[in-house]
């Protein structure tokens, strides 16, 4: 009779960022650019992949995995954020939530995958040079890549049914811009403790085990560029690793401390910008960090510019 009488929650309302109306068109603005950025960015780098016959390698392979991979999780996220910002309409329909909120999971799981994936390529090309190609054959490639998509979809469907099962009552409003795993878990109210303790038994493959698997293939990058002393190449190991140590680490750093080592203390503005951090700003450097400052691929640039140069002369 209990459950009966309780309104169940069927539309959601998002707070959005914590900023004052008057600061939303400069705000707005701001998303938007960024959004433009990591979308073209990204779509540049498949581009050039697909296009140029020098980039058809594992890395590239991956990589161009990785740039689908940002758009989309990108695209899960921020267009609901500007429509909100720009419309002042924070509604959500509860099946939509769940759907956003399956597809971020999927997307931020498959993300982790590839640069793990990618990681392990450049260990094996600069630790195993002779045997790189071997190693890193087309049916590994194939392999990895297609063993993250799987393991993502189940991980994320696995929370997704786990949250579909959770009773909503009186409480609707998220302190959130996306439907967030952990923002919904506080406003649920029936027994949540089974989803909790699903997420921290899975942190650790999905999350932690990545991340060190990442941190020790680029410790034994150095350690092997190291050991041939050459002022030019332990220059070029530094900038290289480190640039994409930090943007890993502003990946990881901001997930696992949002899920798997929650602080009591955090408050929801603070857990917003740090949502911000992984899901805005990570997914629009990618294309600097790995790309753009990259020989090959601003070369194939340059290829398909010339291309385009003689075509339009003849």
């Amino acid at each position: 009779m209990t459950r009966r009488n309780q309104t169940i929650v069927s539309v959601f309302l998002l707070l959005g960022l914590p900023i004052e109306p008057e600061q939303q068109n400069p705000f707005y603005v701001l998303f938007l650019a960024m959004y433009l950025i990591t979308v073209l960015g990204n779509l540049l780098i498949i581009f050039l992949i697909c296009l140029d016959s020098h980039l058809h390698t594992p890395m590239y392979f991956f990589l161009s995995n990785l740039s689908f991979s940002d758009i989309c999780f990108s695209s899960v996220t921020i267009p609901k954020l500007l429509q909100t910002m720009q419309s002042q309409d924070s509604s959500i329909p509860y099946a939509s939530c769940l759907t956003q909120m399956y597809f971020f999971l999927f997307f931020a799981d498959l993300e982790s995958f590839l640069l793990v994936a990618m990681a392990y390529d450049r260990y094996v090309a600069i630790c195993f040079p002779l045997h790189y190609t071997i190693i890193m054959s087309s049916k590994l490639c194939l392999s990895l890549v297609v063993l993250s998509w799987v393991l993502t979809m189940f991980h994320a469907m696995l929370h997704t049914l786990l949250m579909a099962r959770l009773c909503f009552c009186a409480d609707n409003i998220i302190p959130h811009f996306f439907c967030d795993m952990s923002a919904l878990l506080k406003l649920a109210c029936s027994d949540t403790r089974v989803n909790e303790l699903v997420i921290f038994i899975m942190g650790g493959p999905i999350l932690v085990i990545p991340f060190l698997l990442i941190v020790m293939s680029y410790a034994r990058i150095v350690s092997s560029i190291l050991r041939v002393p050459s002022a030019r190449g332990i220059r070029k190991a530094f900038s290289t690793c480190g640039s994409h140590l930090s943007v890993l680490s502003l990946f990881y750093g901001t997930v696992i401390g949002l899920y798997l080592c929650p602080s009591a203390n955090n408050s929801a503005v603070k857990e917003t910008v740090m949502a911000v951090m992984y899901t805005v700003v990570t997914p629009m450097l990618n294309p600097f960090i790995y790309s753009l400052r990259n020989r090959d691929m601003m070369g194939a640039l340059g290829r398909l510019l010339f291309k385009k140069k003689i075509s339009f002369s003849v």
